[in-house]
């Protein structure tokens, strides 16, 4: 009896903090269509990610309860640089709002672009849409942004899975070699940031969404000069190796995790 009520206020939690995620995301991202259209006018754009990103920090985290420590904060002040971090679920909006450094954009699929609110913002704000089913389509995207980072000092944040892992241990897909290709296209550093595995935080597969500290810790630059397309390969398996040892590093430990009120 005991057991029921314990799942059934647990999977009560779950869609109730879904719920005020999404309607806070749609919220934030509302805001962020007017206030990114007020920032063009101004001459701004390029801060507008970042803006509205703040404004997903500061509206959705206290609301669910999430605090996102980051170490080497520092590092996020590098201009221009390709940022990189491993991709989970959508709850990765909320720390893009904790992350994002100023005049950055983001990559997405095409089809996001499409999504009410969300897209119409992404549209607006300068983010880099790419449809991975056309080679020729996103290696036109990747030319673009590469020309805005050497004219603008535009940096772009990338998640080099492709796509959410949803996992609940310390792991990441294979790396795409998109932002690895880009960075030496556009001659600037690879920022790597690794974001700890947060399934005691949403676990989408066993619907859990509870309160939680989710660790941050973004790595220090990494040259691309002098390299060259051969060095590719090693570099995107030197990095993935690099991101998951501090990955397996800052998860908290299940015996570490507190649990909900």
């Amino acid at each position: 009896m005991f057991g029921f009520l314990g799942l059934w206020f647990r999977r009560a939690r779950f869609v109730a903090r879904l719920l005020v995620f999404y309607t806070a995301m749609f919220g934030c991202t509302g805001y962020g269509v007017f206030a990114t259209l007020l920032l063009r006018m101004v001459g701004k754009v390029s801060i507008a990610q970042y803006a509205v990103g703040r404004a997903f920090k500061h509206v959705i985290c206290p609301l669910v309860g999430i605090d996102i420590p980051v170490e080497n904060e520092k590092a996020l002040e590098v201009r221009p640089a390709v940022f990189i971090s491993n991709h989970q679920s959508e709850l990765d909006l909320v720390l893009l709002g904790r992350l994002f450094p100023k005049h950055c954009s983001v990559t997405a699929k095409r089809s996001l672009k499409y999504v009410p609110f969300l897209g119409w913002f992404m549209a607006v704000s300068g983010t880099v849409f790419i449809d991975r089913t056309n080679r020729k389509d996103a290696f036109t995207a990747f030319d673009r942004a590469s020309k805005e980072m050497q004219d603008k000092r535009q940096s772009v944040w990338i998640f080099p899975e492709g796509t959410r892992s949803y996992s609940d241990k310390p792991t990441m897909l294979p790396f795409k070699k998109g932002a690895f290709h880009l960075a030496l296209q556009a001659k600037v550093p690879i920022v790597p940031i690794v974001v700890a595995n947060y399934s005691h935080v949403l676990n989408v597969k066993e619907m859990t969404f509870e309160r939680g500290t989710i660790p941050v810790r973004v790595l220090d630059p990494i040259s691309t000069e002098g390299l060259t397309p051969a060095d590719i390969p090693k570099l995107v398996e030197d990095t993935r190796n690099r991101m998951l040892a501090v990955l397996e590093e800052i998860t908290p430990k299940k015996s570490e995790v507190k649990k909900s009120d």
